[in-house]
């Protein structure tokens, strides 16, 4: 009996604190050094300097391995460098963190479209239209129309098997 007020303390002491960590998103609880380098990364993007862009991020990475938004802007840098593979898991890593951040899923959709996995694209042109609610957010037209378009020549060409060789059989299963 003597107890049950310092147990109750305890107990509503250790329930204000749980539920005051879990108030604040992950994204708020970046270093801010991370964001500034992510920042400076992006400026360096848009001016075509993208190899200097890549360094930033990966030592916004090192500063705070948490920053989403880096994985993101580390996926544009490697579009743009044409490198959809590297990009997708750049893109794939910021959805570990947070699965229904819709910049990542357009990004990484696009990366799709760029490697020529238009199927992949679409489910994920499927979620972002789903996160998004009856209003069609800018995300999910700008992905639409990047599928729309279809993926780069260049990858086409190479996707399609040389006229003349006969189609692949696949290998006889050993038994």
């Amino acid at each position: 009996m003597r107890l049950t007020p310092i147990f109750l303390t305890v107990a509503i002491a250790a329930a204000t604190m749980a539920s005051a960590g879990q108030g604040q998103r992950p994204d708020d609880q970046i270093d801010p050094r991370s964001s500034t380098l992510v920042q400076q990364a992006e400026a360096q993007r848009t001016a075509g300097r993208l190899d200097e862009a890549n360094d930033l991020l990966e030592t916004a990475l090192a500063v705070d391995p948490r920053n989403r938004g880096a994985y993101i802007a580390l996926g544009r840098v490697a579009q743009a460098q044409r490198m959809p593979g590297k990009a997708v898991r750049y893109y794939a890593d910021a959805l570990r963190m947070e699965p229904n951040d819709i910049t990542a899923l357009t990004g990484q959709g696009e990366a799709y479209v760029q490697r020529g996995a238009l199927e992949r694209a679409r489910r994920n042109l499927e979620r972002v239209q789903t996160l998004c609610g009856r209003n069609p957010c800018p995300q999910a037209q700008q992905l639409a129309a990047v599928i729309q378009r279809g993926p780069p020549a260049d990858v086409l060409a190479a996707q399609r098997p040389e006229q003349g060789a006969p189609p692949a059989t696949p290998a006889p299963r050993p038994n």
